[in-house]
């Protein structure tokens, strides 16, 4: 494993833990109004389309690009996609299953920011699956690129990605600590099965 994945794992990791430890001490409820708050109209309408990058499809070109520049890691692509997208939806739809969203949990909607035009979910909320692409996508992006530039602006990418749910009062703290836990297990699971079909 490249050095330059093991540093973004490791931060991932990090930040996972604080947001998981935040919501455990102030509560997720508490933890999520702590950190959704309006911070204008310009941020409203960042976040609102910011969140849209890391939307399923945009493994869509991911696919595209590796399969034709770059064959070699394919498999392990598709196993992130794959993985990544089992971790998301079995969570949210079996494991966690009728787990409320803010807008449900929390009642009086005067006390939380959201966003005029944004359709607010109110059910399976654990884990974010916005969170869990957009972190899949930056690990995979320090083994794919090698370049310097990948570590920061691909973190920065996800932190975006992430606070995106908390900021349109979509997902707790936690729905995106477990995204991120769920993006390292499938990129640790892809790199093995990668690694696995390189030796074969």
């Amino acid at each position: 494993m490249k050095q330059t994945t093991k540093y973004a794992i490791l931060i991932s990791l990090v930040i996972g833990m604080v947001l998981f430890s935040l919501s455990f001490w102030l509560g997720k409820e508490n933890a999520f109004l702590l950190l959704n708050n309006d911070l204008g109209l310009s941020a409203d309408y960042f976040f609102q389309y910011w969140t849209h990058t890391a939307d399923g499809v945009i493994w869509v070109p991911i696919v595209l690009l590796t399969f034709f520049f770059k064959r070699r890691p394919l498999l392990l692509v598709i196993s992130s996609i794959v993985f990544s997208t089992l971790f998301a939806q079995l969570s949210k739809n079996i494991f966690f299953k009728g787990v409320p969203r803010p807008t449900l949990a929390i009642p009086d909607h005067s006390l939380f920011h959201s966003v005029n035009g944004v359709e607010l979910h109110s059910l399976n909320s654990f884990p974010s699956g916005h969170t869990t692409t957009a972190f899949t996508i930056f690990l995979l992006g320090t083994i794919l690129i090698n370049k310097k530039w990948v570590l920061p602006v691909g973190l920065l990418y996800a932190i975006l990605a992430g606070y995106s749910r908390i900021y349109l009062a979509q997902h707790f703290p936690i729905d995106v600590a477990g995204g991120i836990i769920a993006a390292i297990l499938t990129i640790l699971i892809s790199i093995t099965i990668q690694n696995k079909w390189v030796k074969n």
